[in-house]
């Protein structure tokens, strides 16, 4: 039987890459779609037969099986809440919440409403991810990971929702940054961290020329942005493995590119790919370093964005088990609170474009 899916969010996250996907999967039976404003209701156009709902109060278990919240980050809590209290099960885009309390408020809900609640990051999905993972018990034990993600343009929508602090929660480390940390705890598995330093910087967020010109996001008539467009630091886990983090909308390399290193007793793996659907992209290349020798290691070919059909091939199991309730707002409690930790060490740094504390 398809699992009945209510998209919440007409953005472009739910028009263009939730509702196709959805709709062409086996497992799933899209059913409603909910947003707030009538614009986009009506842009929309709706398809035969499927209604279009203003408020998620339209939904219920009865009528639905989960909803996919695809809204701007700063409702993502306030969304998913409403829903699980109703009892309905909850697909919440990263970031799951924008501080611990969110967190609190989710799980309460997920406990009182007795849904649950799963959290969207596909990016450990990808197959060269996978490959990486294949390779790291060669490894020996694990003593690092260098972590990056770097655009060469690439920030959202100039003057929108994505690049204000008081909507989006903060700027690159909470959107980049969070698949970073989540796809570093697939390969590692989860852990608390001890230490955490970071330095925070704002030099392309307000210049239009290092947009994302691939969203094709319209300029939003709004105030400037105040979030960080770039973020280092130096994190270190309570099983001992330290980590480097760099995530950054805009720079000065040429292509994007997402880098991450497995530093082992016994030998260095090393994956060169490109994350997300920019165009200006790489290919994915991984190598395996001993003793001065490196090696590539096959990679399997897929197209962009075949990461979330294989989330997607996923979920109905993950679903259907109810010993995963719990499992996504533990996660993304880690997350959200090595994000704030990160943000109070770059205001304690006192660097004169250090991102305001947000809690």
């Amino acid at each position: 039987m398809s699992v009945r899916v209510a998209v919440v969010g007409l953005g472009w996250a739910g028009r263009e890459l939730w509702l196709p996907l959805l709709s062409e999967h086996a497992d799933f039976e899209v059913v409603a779609v909910v947003d707030t404003r009538p614009e986009a209701r009506e842009a929309f156009g709706g398809v035969a037969g499927l209604p279009v709902y203003s408020t998620v109060e339209a939904l219920s278990p009865r009528s639905v099986d989960l909803a996919v919240v695809a809204v701007p980050n700063f409702l993502h809590a306030e969304v998913a809440a409403a829903l699980l209290g109703r009892g309905v099960s909850v697909f919440l885009e990263k970031p799951v919440c924008l501080t611990s309390a969110e967190a609190d408020a989710l799980a309460a809900a997920e406990r009182r409403g007795g849904a649950m609640l799963l959290a969207g990051s596909a990016a450990p999905y990808r197959a060269d991810v996978g490959a990486l993972a294949d390779v790291l018990p060669g490894l020996g034990r694990i003593r690092h990971v260098d972590l990056a993600w770097v655009r060469a343009r690439g920030v959202p929508q100039a003057g929108g929702w994505f690049t204000q602090r008081s909507k989006a929660g903060g700027g690159v480390l909470l959107d980049l940054g969070w698949h970073l940390l989540d796809t570093l705890a697939s390969l590692l598995g989860p852990a608390r961290f001890a230490q955490v330093v970071g330095v925070t910087a704002n030099d392309f967020v307000n210049a239009g020329s290092w947009s994302a010109a691939w969203r094709h996001d319209r300029p939003a008539a709004e105030a400037a942005g105040d979030v960080e467009d770039t973020a280092r630091g130096f994190l270190v886990r309570e099983d001992g493995v330290s980590v480097s983090l760099h995530a950054s909308w805009a720079s000065h390399e040429a292509r994007d590119v997402t880098r991450i290193q497995v530093v082992g007793g016994e030998g260095t793996a090393e994956l060169r790919c490109t994350f997300g659907f920019s165009p200006n992209r790489r290919p994915s290349e991984l190598t395996l370093t001993r003793e001065g020798a490196t090696t590539p290691v096959p990679v399997p070919d897929e197209p962009v964005g075949n990461e979330y059909r294989r989330q997607l091939d996923r979920l109905a199991a993950v679903l259907a088990d109810p010993l995963n309730r719990g499992r996504a707002i533990g996660e993304a409690r880690t997350t959200v609170g090595v994000i704030e930790d990160f943000y109070a060490s770059a205001l304690s740094a006192r660097t004169p474009d250090a991102v305001p504390a947000y809690r």
